[in-house]
């Protein structure tokens, strides 16, 4: 049987449309506060929820040993636990079934031999990738569990981006077998590309900055920051030293995000408009278009919901703006470098 083949080609497209779910799960739980609701990890009988009312209860008093229930959630019932616990399994449960839908096929397809010795090493990294994620999962819980009633957004951020990372090299590997022909076509535009995506991929850590921050909820206005300003003083004097504020700074890591938000836009359209005088294949042109669609769609999305207030669908649509932005991104990429 021919090795490379569109089975190997669907497993892999499959995974990439499992992450996207994953990561649109994750958005939710992660806005509707619910990522600290379940503070152990059992990975077989952690698929399996609370069956009964004194299952339930077990679950919710092991909730109120930690910070988030006794600081912040002291008046929650179980009725209102069962929610946010919901959003936290579900977002379990799909990890786990990511794990085994990359797993099990990659044991197939060795066994019959159905993969070349390249895109062996390639899914090896992206099981590897996987599995990194899964533990920043974990890490990133455990930080909300020992005094501040939230999960650190340095871990946030690391386990938002493994998982777009993880997407865009699954992705990529799929193109790789779809598009086999290897014929560069014009270096120079495209480490332009590279130079677009690596601000992307900044832009999106500073996106988890901000949720792990809370730092949506402030400065709702747009394009100035409060009290009509465009650089609020509370920027850059929330801490100390300086360079504080553009990380851990709520209004700090809000402003950068502003700004990189625009960065952004301009490298998209020049490299849109770059393409415009050159002979470009179906797919390129495809490619440019809905980059310069999409950038123009997910910087909406964002100013909406900063001055909505965040709120959960909004926040939700936005954040799979970017997915499909990073998809585009590197689909574009792909045709400009094979």
């Amino acid at each position: 049987m021919k090795k490379d083949n569109n089975k190997v080609i669907y497993w892999l497209l499959i995974g990439c449309i499992l992450i996207f779910i994953m990561v649109v799960v994750g958005g939710i739980t992660r806005l509707t506060h619910s990522g600290l609701s379940i503070s152990n990890y059992k990975l077989i009988s952690g698929t399996i929820p609370p069956m009964n009312k004194i299952e339930w209860n077990e679950a919710f008093d092991l909730y109120k040993q930690y910070p988030e229930y006794q600081k912040l959630n002291y008046n929650m019932t179980l009725e209102e636990f069962k929610d946010i616990y919901f959003w936290e399994w579900i977002h379990r449960v799909i990890g786990r079934f990511i794990g085994l839908v990359f797993i099990i096929p990659f044991i197939y397809f060795l066994i019959k031999k159905q993969l070349t010795k390249a895109t062996i090493k390639k899914a090896s990294l992206l099981l590897v990738l996987g599995g990194f994620q899964g533990f920043l999962g974990w890490y990133m819980v455990k930080s909300g569990l020992v005094d501040r009633p939230d999960v650190s957004h340095y871990r946030l951020a690391a386990h938002l981006t493994t998982a777009f990372l993880t997407f865009a090299y699954t992705f990529w590997v799929a193109l790789d077998l779809i598009f086999p022909e290897r014929k560069t076509y014009n270096k120079k535009f495209r480490n332009f590309i590279r130079i677009g995506l690596t601000l992307l991929i900044l832009q999106i850590i500073y996106g988890a900055f901000v949720a792990g921050l809370d730092a949506g909820w402030i400065h709702n206005h747009w394009p100035l920051m409060n009290d009509g300003k465009f650089i609020h003083e509370t920027v850059y004097i929330e801490q100390n030293p300086l360079y504080l504020n553009f990380i851990e700074g709520r209004s700090g890591v809000q402003f950068v995000h502003r700004i990189l938000a625009y960065i952004v836009v301009i490298f998209i359209i020049s490299i849109w408009y770059k393409t415009r005088k050159m002979q470009l294949t179906l797919l390129q042109n495809r490619g440019v278009n809905l980059l310069f669609i999409m950038v123009g769609l997910q910087f909406l999305l964002g100013v909406l919901t900063l001055v909505l207030g965040v709120p959960v669908w909004l926040g939700v649509v936005h954040q799979v703006g970017a997915f499909i932005l990073l998809s585009t991104m590197v689909f574009t990429l792909h045709r400009f470098s094979k």
